[in-house]
């Protein structure tokens, strides 16, 4: 006898006092006495200990439940929460259909009853029984759709199996399942002294032992459907990690939703970045263009990988942007509207680069900026095709003709004449006409990284808007530009603009608690249809939970992830997930200090063999 057959056979009998076993020991020599080892042999539990509520399978408690009761109307996916909880269980659901005829009968019985109820009542002269006229209209409806091939009748039983480590785990289970359901009037109840023949009826055999059933009709038995688990696998789009709860794939393609922008927090050394390289590269698959403003200089292998390229934004760099230069309006522009917008944005820069401005500077900087692109004859009705644009030191000509300019003037002499000139008073020579362009400003000094985001992401925005192109632009460690109003209000213009272009923005931070500080950081979330939510640090978790009404699960859930873990919102679904990655993808994107140091020592004994050789 193999083990199967000790876990759904005959109990043992006792020798000594005759009574039957309620321990099916699995000793090892039975095991090997056949000389032969069976795959069911591997998997059977060391012992099986039946008791009248539960079942000890080795080191686990397991208890079946059997649903009793349902109410009138059962609500589509009533069975969703039990299905997507987080827990370890079985369910079986057997469906038998009833003969039609045989269901007629029986209803024509119970109509008799009710309507004879009915009759008496009120020969007594008592007040009607609403529930009683409720139940004849039920059965009398229901009748009818039966007698008109409608519906058909079908005795259903749903059992339920709930494993734990110890009876504390499995009561928590219990109650938990118990308040879900019955929040929706359906009970359930152990199979008392019947745990056995329960755990057998949810073992995929398809034997009903229990027979426990509960006549539904067509409609309401359609309502249990159990394949509702959360998932977001699409037959569009790129692999974004393993959904956790039922390790199916999480695939989703951004540019299907509203709109294509994405936030992502996590704290220091979570995986943030991991995954968003990961989906970089995949990205890179789909035809889609990638701009990423790189703080800390995390890309610059990822851009050499896939032949990208990577400009170096700095005071001592070769690569300069000139913030005057002007994008080709498109059919649905005029060249007076991209004109005043980019003044507007010119203001926003200005006030950023000089500390601020009164009213009266922020007048006078404006009216500067016109004259600046007139004297270079570019005016409303100008051809922007085929114009020079002005340099910053055109500005200040302008601006040192101005009476009362004299403060804008100091301040803005270190940008044209002081240490900081090469930065930004030079033509542009960057072009981003690549599948892959990464800006970074690692060495960008501190005071001068919230001007460098926001020069970038101007110049980027011009470039976008020359020619429409699936494109996605990512801004890692995004607190940077919310720490300036200017700066979050033009990332948030990019955010909500951005779709009419076809692009779609990534905004990702470690510092949850600064970004939602600024008036335009939760605008940010809500303009963004994606949202990835890895490990997080307690200082920043109840800030985190209210943004996105975490539940207290959610919550601990998140403290408690490893690296690349966390919860994945993707529009009005959201699932926990776990970035996984190749092994190529994972030498190309990672961040591990050791392993980048091994990588670069691999690089350079690879180019001092090939050297060798061709001495």
């Amino acid at each position: 006898m193999n083990i199967i057959d000790k876990l759904f056979g005959k109990k043992k009998i006792d020798e000594t006092t005759g009574a039957k076993a309620s321990v099916l020991a699995v000793l090892p020599e039975e095991i090997y006495e056949s000389a032969k080892l069976e795959l069911q042999d591997i998997v059977a539990p060391s012992a099986l200990k039946i008791e009248s509520k539960s079942i000890n399978l080795g080191d686990k408690i397991a208890r079946t439940f059997f649903i009793i009761s349902y109410p009138r109307f059962l609500s589509d996916n009533w069975f969703s929460p039990i299905i997507n909880l987080d827990k370890v269980f079985d369910v079986s659901i057997f469906i038998h259909p009833v003969d039609t005829s045989l269901a007629l009968r029986q209803f024509q019985k119970k109509v008799a009853e009710v309507q004879s109820q009915i009759n008496v009542r009120e020969k007594k002269g008592m007040v009607r029984d609403p529930m009683l006229d409720t139940a004849y209209q039920d059965l009398e409806g229901l009748r009818d759709n039966l007698i008109q091939a409608q519906q058909k009748m079908f005795d259903v039983s749903i059992y339920i199996t709930v494993y734990a480590d110890n009876d504390m785990d499995l009561y928590k289970v219990e109650n938990e399942i118990k308040s879900l359901l019955e929040s929706k009037m359906i009970y359930i109840k152990p199979a008392l002294f019947q745990q056995e023949e329960g755990f057998k009826s949810v073992m995929p055999l398809g034997n009903d032992l229990l027979n426990i059933h509960q006549k539904l009709n067509s409609e309401p038995l359609s309502s249990v459907f159990p394949f509702i688990s959360f998932d977001l696998t699409s037959e569009m789009g790129i692999l974004y990690g393993v959904n956790r709860h039922n390790s199916s794939l999480v695939i989703f393609d951004r540019f299907s939703l509203e709109n294509y922008n994405s936030v992502t927090f996590a704290k220091s050394g979570a995986g943030k970045s991991y995954a968003t390289k990961l989906e970089i590269l995949r990205s890179l698959m789909f035809d889609i263009d990638i701009i990423v403003i790189d703080p800390e200089r995390e890309y610059e292998y990822l851009s050499e990988a896939v032949g990208g390229r990577y400009f170096n934004i700095s005071l001592s760099s070769d690569h300069h942007i000139n913030p005057f230069d002007l994008p080709i309006p498109r059919e649905d522009e005029s060249a007076e509207d991209v004109l005043r917008s980019n003044i507007i944005n010119l203001v926003g820069l200005f006030r950023l680069m000089l500390g601020g401005l009164t009213p009266e500077e922020d007048s006078m900087v404006d009216r500067a900026i016109a004259e600046t692109y007139a004297i270079k004859d570019i005016t409303p009705e100008s051809d922007f095709s085929n114009i020079e644009p002005p340099l910053l030191s055109d500005f200040e000509m302008v601006l040192a003709g101005m009476e009362g300019s004299d403060s804008v003037m100091n301040r803005l002499v270190k940008y044209t004449k002081g240490s900081w000139s090469t930065f930004l008073n030079r033509p542009s020579n960057v072009d981003i006409n690549k599948k892959f362009v990464v800006f970074s400003i690692r060495d960008m000094e501190d005071e001068l990284k919230p001007v460098a985001m926001y020069i970038v992401m101007h110049y980027i925005w011009v470039t976008i808007r020359k020619n429409l192109k699936k494109r996605l632009l990512v801004v890692d460690e995004a607190w940077w530009m919310m720490k300036s109003e200017d700066t979050a209000s033009f990332l948030y213009s990019i955010a909500k603009r951005g779709r009419k272009y076809f692009l779609g923005l990534s905004t990702i931070t470690q510092d949850a608690a600064d970004f939602m500080k600024s008036p335009y950081g939760v605008p940010i979330i809500t303009n963004s249809s994606i949202q990835l939510l890895l490990k997080q640090s307690p200082t920043t978790i109840d800030v985190l939970q209210k943004t996105f009404n975490l539940t207290d699960e959610e919550k601990y859930l998140l403290l408690e992830s490893g690296v690349g873990e966390g919860i994945f919102f993707a529009g009005l679904k959201h699932v926990a997930i776990k970035t996984i990655a190749s092994y190529t993808e994972d030498q190309i994107i990672t961040s591990d200090p050791s392993q980048i140091l091994s990588i670069k020592k691999a690089k350079e004994d690879m180019e001092r063999i090939e050297t060798e050789g061709k001495g």
